[in-house]
């Protein structure tokens, strides 16, 4: 895999000797004691260790470093958080939230909208984000015929958790010239009841119709959640989200799909000087012929902004019921997800783009889908070997315990989202049956030499990496039920890494991010307890208390109730 070679865009000024409790470095060697002090100049880190090994550091390099003594906090690498959906989590910041907190039934969502419709100027659509069918008492998706209790004279859109599609009102579907008559686009499907009438349920490709005449079409590349803002919105969008990330000690990011909309405003932001975590752009796969007229076969950018690669899509999303189970969903038989392109196509997808030297990430749940891709890479890599190819499988729910193994020995690399089955482990068990369990099986992936990556994939989980990390070690979902065998944990250790260090493998950045080393950026979490030591179960309790990019604090948590009492007194 061909290696960025960043140009240093550091802010930092000063100096900095930095003590701590403990600092994890999460380096190479797993049994090296946590360090106590780190040393940092021009956005680097240039000693790390215990005091005095920095405080030589320092003399040696003629520095005369700030002192700043971090007390009983803990120090960990910045967060790399290797798949999510920055502008599209901002954009929802704007939605209506109707998640499980906020509505746990469909007249309890109409409620919610109908409340933001009043507010609304007359003739915006009306947004809603966060239901889970299986989370609400009906135990069903809301129809067409509730949301027009919400408006008659505007869209009114109610996405599902998963982002891969949702709910839209009687008038979208007029206003879009769709009928009972209108066919299902390839990749997507406007949902029909016993009496083929709509429902008013779209997914996927389907989801084309809600971006306007102008907006970015898709094809049957992927779910289409690119809605168009004025661009200044969306820069106030991704503003919004960057203050999340930050929040929850995330410093890297990889953008899994960028169309234009994203590529613009990512642009906007660095020339604005706006851009305070590190992006790697992967651009959908619709664009993949366009980045090759470009040239656009290795990675490039800056330490701030980067291309990684080509995002896919085998199959749906297991929450919406679109991942591809060709026998039928135990929950629903007549559904059986669907492919997004015909296995042939996909393997000569990839084939092209492995030819040149590009990087995929396929988005793929069950085991059907993620054979298609598994079989396509292999023969990719038959054809032109490279023992660093990195391809990626977002997601990677169920794969078969012989699919880990030939992921093995082809070096593709699962990137995982363990908040899915913290919010939404007993639906998938519902939709699927028993196999549910195994649903992101991690300890499986370590026990094969696997390496796992973990991620959000927000704004379809919150990024926030330690309660990530929490339940990849304890598999307790929000319920409070322990999905599988204890034999699919993994130790808070590796899941630290899987969230620092692997991450940044992931997205070709492990050479200057990811870990804590001399020569890497500086960036790192200042954490409140030791997510090493602590009672798995509370590891999500930690707060961070700040954030640092580039060797400067992006970050700092407001003080709590009790901070603030003593400060006061």
């Amino acid at each position: 895999m061909r290696k960025l070679t960043p140009f240093d865009r550091s802010a930092q000024t000063t100096p900095r000797l930095l003590t701590a409790r403990a600092i994890h470095t999460v380096a190479a060697d797993a049994d090296a004691a946590p360090a106590t002090a780190m040393l940092t100049d021009l956005g680097r880190i240039v000693a790390i260790g215990t005091l005095a090994e920095c405080e030589r550091a320092a003399e040696r390099a003629g520095l005369t470093p700030e002192r700043l003594d971090l007390e009983d906090a803990v120090i960990v690498p910045g967060f790399v958080d290797a798949h999510a959906h920055p502008l599209m989590y901002g954009q929802l910041m704007t939605w209506v939230d109707c998640g499980p907190e906020r509505a746990g039934s469909i007249p309890e969502i109409v409620a919610l909208l109908q409340a933001a419709a009043i507010d609304a100027p007359a003739g915006r659509p009306v947004r809603g984000y966060g239901y889970e069918q299986r989370n609400l008492a009906e135990k069903r998706h809301p129809t067409r015929f509730e949301l027009d209790e919400v408006a008659t004279d505007r869209e009114v859109y109610l996405m599902n958790a998963s982002g891969h599609g949702g709910v839209v009102n009687s008038f979208t579907l007029a206003q879009n010239g769709i009928d009972r008559d209108t066919p299902d686009p390839d990749g997507g499907e406007f949902f029909r009841d016993a009496e083929g009438e709509l429902t008013g349920e779209l997914s996927d490709a389907a989801c084309n119709i809600l971006t306007g005449v102008h907006g970015v079409k898709i094809g049957h590349h992927g779910p289409n959640f690119h809605l168009a803002d004025e661009p200044e919105e969306h820069l106030r969008q991704l503003d919004a989200a960057t203050q999340r990330f930050l929040a929850g000690g995330v410093t890297s990011i990889g953008d899994c799909q960028v169309t234009r909309r994203e590529f613009d405003m990512y642009l906007r932001l660095a020339e604005a000087g706006r851009l305070e975590l590190r992006v790697s752009m992967y651009l959908l796969s619709h664009l993949l012929d366009e980045a090759l007229e470009m040239g656009l076969v290795g990675q490039f950018g800056n330490a701030h902004l980067s291309f990684a690669g080509i995002k896919f899509y085998a199959d749906g999303t297991l929450g919406g019921w679109t991942a591809y189970f060709p026998d039928g969903y135990v929950g629903d038989p007549c559904r059986t997800g669907q492919l997004y392109h015909e296995p042939a196509d996909y393997a000569e997808l990839i084939r092209t783009a492995h030819a040149a030297g590009l990087q995929t990430a396929t988005h793929a749940q069950s085991p059907t889908a993620i054979e298609m891709v598994v079989s396509a890479i292999e023969a990719a890599l038959d054809e032109r070997p490279d023992a660093d190819a990195r391809h990626r499988i977002e997601h990677c729910g169920l794969p078969t315990p012989e699919q880990i193994t030939r992921m093995a020995a082809a070096g593709i690399r699962p990137v995982n989202q363990t908040q899915h089955y913290f919010n939404w482990g007993e639906g998938v068990e519902e939709a699927i049956g028993t196999p549910g369990e195994r649903f992101n099986p991690l300890g499986e992936f370590e026990r094969a030499g696997v390496p796992m990556t973990i991620s959000s994939d927000a704004p379809v989980a919150e990024p926030i990496p330690l309660e990530a990390i929490q339940t990849a070690v304890t598999r307790v979902t929000r319920r409070g039920h322990r999905l599988g065998p204890d034999d699919l944990r993994i130790t808070a250790a590796a899941a630290l890494r899987a969230h620092t260090y692997e991450g940044a493998v992931s997205i070709g950045r492990e050479d200057d991010l990811g870990s804590l080393e001399v020569g890497k950026y500086a960036d790192f979490a200042v954490l409140s307890d030791d997510p090493l030591a602590v009672d798995p179960e509370d590891i999500a309790a930690i707060t961070v208390r700040e954030t640092w990019v580039d060797g400067e604090r992006r970050h700092v948590a407001a003080p709590t109730s009790a901070a603030r009492a003593m400060v006061s007194a």
